[in-house]
């Protein structure tokens, strides 16, 4: 019986390696060894298919439709799609004054899994012109001269009954220039407006207008422009650092006029 049943194993293996006949085994992701599934994509999470062809037992091959004939049965995962919750609103103009940009988000409430349909962008972005109440500033152009050209001081014509015109307390501001024209460099005290630099300006009571501020005193965080009035030519762009603050400015400063 034993030898009759080792005879019969080996005319079948003979036919089967001949191409007689062919007996299927076991094939797909219940043939695999650990780990029999896999999350995400990975190739080489794979088996033979019946037909003797490669196939996948990992999440993406429901994406790309290779998957192995027992995926569903052995792994019994199924895709779950991102959702996404609703949009938020759009945020303010980035830009006080001119050209910027707004955006606006959204929130993840189920991520993908096992292969799902991946989140689309969650920012959205748009442009915008703004235009707050202090665009106004910003288009003013400061005029400035040497601190040499101090104005305050006692004039010696004046009668004793003519009007004194109210005088207001100076103030003073620090502002980082931008941009300078080549032309600045002509002259000793307008070659030091030099891009990054920080200059004092200082204004005082005869350079100030009707609400008590010197027209083109700059704005923080947005780029204002200035002229030298001595200086044919020499002009540029400077943003406010420091908030109006007590005088003096230091030596070799600037003046508002």
């Amino acid at each position: 019986m034993g030898a009759s049943s080792g005879c019969l194993c080996g005319v079948l293996l003979i036919l089967a390696v001949s191409g007689g006949f062919f007996i299927p085994a076991e094939a797909g992701c219940a043939d695999r060894s650990s780990p029999t599934c896999c999350t995400g994509r990975n190739n080489e999470c794979s088996d033979f298919s019946r037909q003797k062809s490669v196939c996948y037992c990992d999440t993406y091959c429901q994406k790309t439709g290779d998957c192995c004939e027992d995926y569903k049965r052995v792994c019994h995962i199924s895709a779950i799609d991102c959702v996404l919750g609703p949009w938020g609103q759009w945020t303010q103009c980035n830009a006080l004054c001119g050209t910027g940009s707004m955006e606006r988000t959204r929130q993840v409430t189920v991520p993908p899994r096992n292969g799902g349909t991946p989140c689309p962008d969650l920012r959205q972005r748009r442009g915008c012109f703004g235009k707050s109440e202090l665009c106004r500033s910003s288009e003013e152009v400061a005029r400035i001269l040497p601190d040499s050209f101090k104005r305050n001081f006692k004039d010696p014509w004046r009668r004793p009954h003519m009007l004194m015109k109210e005088v207001k307390h100076s103030y003073c501001v620090w502002l980082r220039i931008s941009q300078a024209s080549a032309a600045c460099r002509r002259v000793s005290w307008a070659a030091q407006l030099v891009t990054e630099r920080s200059v004092c300006a200082e204004c005082q009571s005869d350079a100030m207008d009707s609400t008590g501020r010197c027209v083109g005193d700059g704005l923080e965080a947005t780029r204002t422009f200035w002229m030298a009035v001595t200086v044919p030519g020499c002009h540029g762009s400077w943003v406010r650092v420091a908030s109006p603050w007590g005088c003096p400015c230091p030596q070799h400063s600037m003046l508002f006029v």
